[in-house]
Order: C-alpha cells, then sequence, then structure tokens
C-alpha cells in the first residue's frame, strides 16, 4: 500500500470512530520517523482507545505491519507507528498539552476534509 493510501485509510478510519480536530501533517523532509503524522483526539479513555483499536484493526486487515502501540492502557495520547504514518490519538485535555500542531508547525497539513467528505455522501 502507497504511504499516502495509507495515510488517507487511517483519516478515514479515525472519522468513522469519531475522532475530533483530525490533523494531518505531511513530514516528508521534516521528519525521518515517518512521512505523515495523523493527530486526532477523542473526549474519554474509552473513546481514545477505540479510535486506537479500530487504526490497529484496520492496518492489519490491510497488511499494514503495526511497528509499534504506545500509550492504550493509559489512553491519554495513544502513538500508533505504522511505518509511513504515525497516528497520534490524545485525550483532549492531553492534546492542548502536548500541541505537536505547533512542535511541527514547519510541516504543511494536508486538507482533511477533501479525504473524509466524499465518504459522507455515499
Amino acid at each position: 500500500m502507497k504511504v499516502k493510501d495509507l495515510m488517507e485509510l487511517v483519516v478515514k478510519t479515525a472519522d468513522d470512530k469519531r475522532a475530533e480536530n483530525i490533523v494531518v501533517l505531511d513530514m516528508e523532509g521534516i521528519s525521518l520517523v515517518a512521512d505523515y503524522f495523523m493527530i486526532c483526539h477523542g473526549n474519554s479513555e474509552k473513546q481514545v482507545q477505540a479510535i486506537a483499536k479500530e487504526l490497529k484493526e484496520i492496518a492489519l486487515e490491510n497488511n499494514v505491519q503495526v511497528r509499534r502501540m504506545e500509550g492504550y492502557d493509559h489512553a491519554r495520547w495513544v502513538l500508533i507507528d505504522l511505518g509511513g504514518v504515525v497516528a497520534h490519538v490524545f485525550h483532549r485535555e492531553e492534546r492542548s498539552y502536548y500541541n505537536l500542531e505547533k512542535l511541527w508547525g514547519d510541516a504543511a497539513s494536508v486538507d482533511v476534509d477533501s479525504i473524509v467528505e466524499p465518504q459522507q455522501n455515499i
């Protein structure tokens, strides 16, 4: 699977689980870790875990290796390393504290609406 397709799958999956304020940063040329960071949040520990669990399951269903998943038990900041895409699923309170969007302010944002809106018209 191409990295861009994986990023779109991650965004759609998070959106399906009602993740809030989904942001994708294009990290190519900025970070050696991944081409894309997907950042979102849930409003409760259960929602954070549901988003993270679904992302892991969808990745495995699509033969994408889950290299690492950290923070699931505490559900305050779950990091899912899918190779070219790293998903950051925050609890709402933690997201504003860590503010990854500002930390990686040099990265261009991907238009998430163009990814999720076509799915909603089906």
